[in-house]
């Protein structure tokens, strides 16, 4: 009925860059603010002191090892995927730091529930698709060498008569 327009192949690569470079985006902001709270007590958060009272408080072990780990996966990670570097890792270790909240607070709430578990559960998968696609080519990385290739591209010759 409908037919669906054939894109060509560097439109189709374009298009998935630039999707995953707003997910990454998207994650990384979200990540980068949580992160910043547990780790340096940045936007109103409590830092280590305050993550680590928080774990103990809902029986997670070793609470003060395991604020530093979360918080820094969550801080670090977030700076890898808004950079676009060990965007697989950060993915990995985000996707497990949701897992852990999922299972210790918020397993059995859902939507509609104060603190339901819809909220890191889609950071989760979110987190689990970069694992799998990876960062795309629009990453820090990938700039600098455009930037650096573009300044040792050599000067064009100068016309003569």
């Amino acid at each position: 009925m409908f037919a669906t327009p054939t894109l060509s192949p560097t439109v189709r690569a374009a298009g998935l860059d630039a999707g995953l470079l707003v997910i990454r985006l998207a994650l990384g902001i979200v990540f980068f603010y949580h992160g910043g709270q547990k780790l340096l007590g940045l936007f109103g958060g409590g830092g280590l002191a305050g993550t680590a009272a928080f774990f103990e408080n809902v029986g997670i072990p070793f609470p003060q090892a395991n604020a530093v780990m979360a918080a820094s996966a969550e801080f670090f990670g977030a700076i890898a995927l808004l950079a676009g570097v060990a965007t697989r890792f950060a993915g990995l270790t985000l996707a497990g730091v949701m897992a852990v909240a999922i299972i210790t607070v918020k397993w059995g709430t859902f939507a509609n529930t104060a603190g339901g578990m819809e909220y890191p559960l889609t950071l989760g998968l979110i987190a689990i698709a970069l694992l799998l696609t990876g960062p795309g080519r629009l990453t820090l990385p990938s700039l600098i060498t455009a930037i650096r290739g573009h300044r040792t591209q050599p000067a064009a010759a100068p016309a003569t008569a």
